[in-house]
């Protein structure tokens, strides 16, 4: 028996020889090593022999391991047991992250999309909905630091989108010298990087109308469950609504109900337009939209888009959000989302 034995292992190892390109593989483990590794020598066995073998299959005979076809039967069963964790870009808050500009877009005479790819295109940036992260450069010398949060999310794999409005010099009297940050970033070449930092911020949604509020950094969240929810936004602080709104729409089963007023100078100022009126058309129910502007076309208080002015009587009519225990305010007095720095 033994002879046979040793005369079928002389063969195999023959045959090992001339067939290697089939995918055969054998490989000895003494009997004792693998009763006490167990699955361990399967699991090795496996992995190993996919680098040289499309196939493989365990087969146990005297303390040996002989790796033949049909791995993937393993490999499928082990995947559907799996749950797969994507990467995570912002690991530490105290950390910054260099990342890369891959593509700048065009919105608008004083808007762009910035687009940074993240480590691998599998990694998420790993925000929170409702948090933000901190831009950082060194400008002229000194170190600027900003807040914006990102029109991407974790759903989105391999990059992030920063939605920023431009601020040049000489352009608006209050800022004469204009945004340092957003010029900063306008001027950026495809292939540099900036550094990020997070995730930041006193407020996290978390899903079916539940926020945790934070009263400040020191703080245990607070949780508030919400039927609807009232935003008011200017100019580039519409980036954290959207956020919050995507992840309430995307979601069928939270029925927690949107109410935002965008208030912009003029009507070509409005960001995110096109993103905000297809949210509002496929889920009109759920989310309600309203515009104001300080100077209107025709200078009149009404407008085809919305409302212009001081028309404070019309639109708290229209937002019809009036404050009770099943409600909540985003906006910069009441510690919302932060919108992004110039």
């Amino acid at each position: 028996m033994g002879a046979q034995l040793s005369t079928g292992k002389w063969r195999f190892s023959q045959r090992l020889r001339t067939q290697k390109h089939r995918g055969i593989e054998f490989i000895p483990y003494p009997r004792t090593s693998f009763v006490s590794r167990g699955l361990d020598i399967f699991e090795e066995s496996c992995q190993w022999s996919q680098r040289t073998a499309p196939r493989c299959f365990l087969v146990l005979e005297l303390g040996h391991v002989v790796l033949s076809p049909v791995w993937f039967l393993y490999s499928l069963i082990m995947k559907l047991f799996q749950r797969s964790t994507p990467a995570i870009t912002l690991e530490n808050p105290d950390i910054k992250y260099p990342l890369r500009l891959i593509d700048k877009e065009v919105i608008s005479h004083d808007t762009r999309r910035f687009r940074f790819a993240l480590p691998s295109p599998e990694h998420i940036l790993g925000l929170p909905v409702g948090q933000h992260i901190y831009l950082s450069a060194r400008i002229d010398g000194n170190l600027v630091i900003r807040p914006y949060t990102p029109v991407s999310s974790d759903d989105d794999k391999g990059f992030v989108d920063l939605v920023i409005k431009v601020y040049f010099k000489d352009t608006h009297p209050k800022f004469p010298a204009g945004g340092k940050m957003s010029q900063y970033l306008e001027s950026m070449k495809i292939g540099d990087t900036i550094e990020f930092r997070g995730p930041n911020g006193l407020l996290v949604y978390q899903g079916k109308g539940k926020f945790a509020i934070r009263p400040d950094k020191k703080s245990d969240p607070v949780i508030k469950t919400v039927k609807s929810v009232g935003m008011i936004a200017g100019g580039t602080g519409i980036t954290p609504m959207l956020q919050v709104i995507r992840a309430i729409m995307k979601d069928p089963d939270d029925h927690t109900v949107c109410h935002l007023l965008f208030a912009n100078q003029t009507e070509k100022d409005i960001l995110l337009r096109p993103e905000l009126e297809e949210l509002r058309n496929e889920h009109s129910a759920r989310f309600k939209l309203w515009y104001t502007v300080d100077k209107a076309p025709e200078g009149e208080c009404a407008w085809a888009g919305g409302h212009a002015g001081p028309c404070v009587p019309v639109l708290r009519a229209l937002c019809q959000v009036e404050p009770s225990v099943h409600e909540v305010s985003l906006g910069p007095a009441h510690g919302g989302p932060v919108r992004g720095g110039q």
